[in-house]
């Protein structure tokens, strides 16, 4: 949909989209069910060390049986692994082989065109108008079935299934989980510079779906999701004071927070869901609280004469990672959930600023400014091993993929022009600019949709 309201079955993970017509196989079940390759047999699989991986050769086929439906998934399934840049997919024109049986493809044409991996599968339509979804991932050199999975749904749910597909292949080929089938909600900015109109947004992780969650009548700032990924926090700047809120995106439901005295930042969700962590301004300095969702209490968890502010959980919600100017200038600094033990973890000569702590707990993301320029940047948890991903003239606001792989940020080039999404790998390889219908600003990446 193009206007404000809800989308349909905009907020449904994969548990209620099964209920409402997709069924899915076990992988594992299914793969042996159809005949899976040997266990234990040699397989394809990307080296993801920094400065070693290459992207691997792999042949997506048209899925057959239902031609438009087909190849729109395997469109978004090639989309999906070329964008990560860990996958070459091989131009079609180059095959020699065209697939008539998914169950039997003639390995050595594949073997010609040096693919590693295909991919073969077919759509067929059932007797309620749903169709069946089955792909295969084959390791070409073994002659040897890697993976099958299998998917009823209806018909304008081909999208999902595809991402879904495309995440399958990259946990196989890669041993992590993939991303695929995530959403982010970004600030849609829209009009001449002065007066911009600026709508809360989400969209699928490539641009697709986009869907408008606020109607542009007030400023919305930092949207984040929620562990579940149902639920978004954000702030927004109406009558009077900004405002923390709560928006169910399944059910459109939005509530206050709470009302605070003075100003309010950067909310975000713990890890258990039940608690969102922010700043409040009081007077000429900044505090860290985080309230507690089901009795509405409060805690403070920081009280310097400074500004403290953009505060995030660590994945296993024992430690918080902060911005502070406490020390002078705006540094990262890192504490334990209580508030106590506060250490600073960025010593280099610039501002730091919006860290967010990766999922997998291993790298702290952040801004960075100096001689002029934003840098996207990581370090360990500790301040070591700094390292500058990407430099602009204005980066800001990153957000990792639920795997922790690839970073997503915006870039404002200045001027009467206005933001745009960008994402990265964590090793600062693959950058590109991901597609949005208009400028566009502070994203949040969702958790993997289960």
């Amino acid at each position: 949909m193009n206007g404000f309201g809800r989308p349909a079955m905009l907020g449904m993970g994969r548990r209620a989209f099964i209920k409402t017509g997709l069924a899915a196989a076990s992988l594992a079940g299914l793969g042996s069910a159809l005949g899976a390759g040997t266990a234990g047999a040699a397989q394809p699989r990307i080296d993801l060390t920094p400065g070693a991986f290459k992207p691997i050769p792999i042949a997506i086929t048209d899925l057959l049986g239902e031609p438009e439906i087909g190849r729109n998934i395997s469109g978004v399934i090639t989309a999906d692994l070329r964008r990560s840049g860990l996958f070459a997919p091989i131009d079609p024109k180059a095959f020699v082989e065209q697939i008539t049986n998914p169950d039997t493809p003639r390995f050595q044409d594949w073997r010609v065109i040096n693919a590693q991996a295909l991919l073969t599968g077919r759509v067929t339509r059932q007797a309620d108008g749903r169709f069946q979804v089955v792909f295969r991932l084959w390791d070409v050199f073994a002659g040897q079935q890697l993976a099958a999975q299998q998917f009823v749904a209806q018909p304008d749910n081909w999208r999902r299934i595809a991402h879904i597909i495309a995440d399958a292949i990259y946990e196989k080929m890669t041993g992590e989980k993939g991303y695929f089938d995530t959403r982010i909600v970004f600030v849609d900015e829209s009009g001449p510079k002065e007066r911009r109109v600026k709508r809360l947004a989400i969209m699928d992780q490539d641009g697709a779906n986009v869907s408008y969650l606020s109607r542009g009548d007030g400023l919305v700032l930092t949207p984040r999701f929620s562990p579940t990924s149902q639920e978004i926090t954000y702030m927004s700047y109406g009558q009077g004071d900004p405002k923390v809120f709560l928006l169910n995106i399944e059910t459109g439901q939005r509530e206050i927070v709470g009302n605070f005295p003075g100003m309010s930042f950067s909310p975000r969700f713990a890890p258990d869901g039940q608690r969102v962590i922010m700043s409040l301004q009081q007077g000429g300095n900044s505090n860290i609280f985080v309230m507690d969702l089901r009795s509405r209490a409060t805690t403070r968890l920081t009280d310097t004469a400074a500004i403290d502010t953009a505060p995030c959980y660590s994945p296993d919600g024992r430690q918080i990672c902060f911005e502070s100017d406490r020390g002078g200038t705006s540094q990262i600094y890192v504490m334990n959930a209580d508030g106590s033990g506060a250490r600073r973890i960025s010593f280099g000569n610039a501002r730091y600023s919006t860290p967010v702590w990766s999922p997998k707990g291993d790298w702290i993301a952040f801004t960075r400014q100096g001689d002029g320029r934003f840098a996207i940047g990581v370090m360990r948890t500790d301040g070591s091993g700094e390292r500058v991903l990407t430099e602009g003239y204005h980066n800001e606001g990153p957000t990792f993929a639920p795997n922790g792989r690839v970073i997503m940020f915006f870039r404002d080039p200045g001027g009467a022009s206005g933001p745009s999404l960008y994402s990265v790998d964590v090793t600062g390889y693959n950058e590109q600019r991901v597609p949005t219908p208009s400028y566009a600003s502070d994203p949040a990446w969702s958790p993997l949709r289960s």
